[in-house]
């Protein structure tokens, strides 16, 4: 008798407990009672599609009672099964209203779901955020090379946070902007001497076009002078200079070479054909004594 009443007990808690789970009766009371209109029988619906029913509900509850408007539970459940994050989307609501920013349930979910921490980007908007940006290397029109570094504080600009670039772009501009500058510069002192130059001409360049950023200021934290570019390309200059009319000496060194070799090729020719005439001469006065042409007297001599 005993067992068969343990045995009913169980069952009756096990029921019970089924009851509860799949009807949320207690998170319908916390619900109702905190002000948030949600029928009982959608938590009941939320359990078979695999829908959390207090995160809802408690979503719900933190967004009333923080004032936020036009948020109900089929909004929350669709965010929720797209694979949204609603405790950061609630959260960053919340900052967003209290901080007077100008956002939608709608855009917290885009940016959400865009892979995007919603809650640190309107944290960032509230509180500016200051982006580092690596040393930027420049030579001025004198060849001096100059190392800046340069700090960006920067803000989120939530209306273009869903396809707007991220930091490396701005620190890409920021770069680029800075070289330029000091590309432009006629000397290395006068850039020394009004580094805020800099920052208000990069500043004003609108490099913040096209991003997720609204660019606060440009500071230029440190410049250090490097190499003295110019010199050392007069240095090439002259080093390729003097290579230069080295090849050309020793062209005209192997011309005149050439040429000796040539002239003394030409006298070698010349003895060969003096040589050659010589050894004509016995033969020639061989045969001219031969013919007897060798004792003829001259014409127009009278003989003694």
């Amino acid at each position: 008798m005993e067992v068969q009443l343990l045995i009913i007990s169980g069952a009756v808690l096990a029921g019970l407990w089924l009851v509860l789970y799949i009807f949320p009766i207690n998170l319908w009371i916390t619900a109702v009672f905190s002000g948030v209109q949600v029928n009982l029988l959608d938590l009941v619906f939320m359990r078979f599609r695999k829908v959390p029913p207090p995160l809802i509900v408690n979503s719900l509850i933190l967004a009333t009672k923080a004032g936020i408007q036009n948020i109900n539970s089929q909004l929350l459940e669709t965010h929720y099964l797209a694979g949204g994050n609603l405790t950061k989307v609630i959260k960053a609501l919340i900052v967003a209203d209290k901080a007077n920013l100008q956002m939608t349930f709608k855009q917290a979910t885009a940016i959400d779901l865009a892979g995007r921490d919603v809650l640190e980007a309107v944290q960032i908007s509230v509180t500016p955020y200051m982006i580092i940006v690596p040393s930027i290397t420049g030579v001025t029109v004198d060849g001096i090379q100059l190392i800046a570094e340069a700090r960006v504080t920067v803000r989120t600009n939530i209306q273009q946070l869903v396809g707007g670039a991220g930091e490396e772009t701005i620190k890409a501009r920021v770069g680029q902007g800075i070289i330029s500058c000091m590309g432009e510069s006629p000397t290395y002192k006068l850039v020394l001497e009004q580094p805020e130059a800099i920052s208000k001409r990069v500043l004003a360049g609108g490099l913040d076009a096209g991003t997720a950023y609204e660019i606060l200021s440009i500071d230029i934290a440190d410049i250090n002078i490097g190499k003295n570019i110019g010199a050392k390309l007069q240095i090439d200059q002259a080093a390729a200079d003097l290579e230069i009319a080295n090849a050309k000496a020793e062209e005209r060194r192997a011309m005149a070479v050439a040429e000796a070799q040539e002239m003394m090729a030409e006298i070698q020719k010349a003895r060969a054909a003096v040589i050659e005439a010589e050894a004509e001469i016995p033969a020639a006065l061989s045969f001219a004594y031969r013919t007897g042409q060798l004792l003829t007297k001259p014409k127009g001599r009278i003989a003694q």
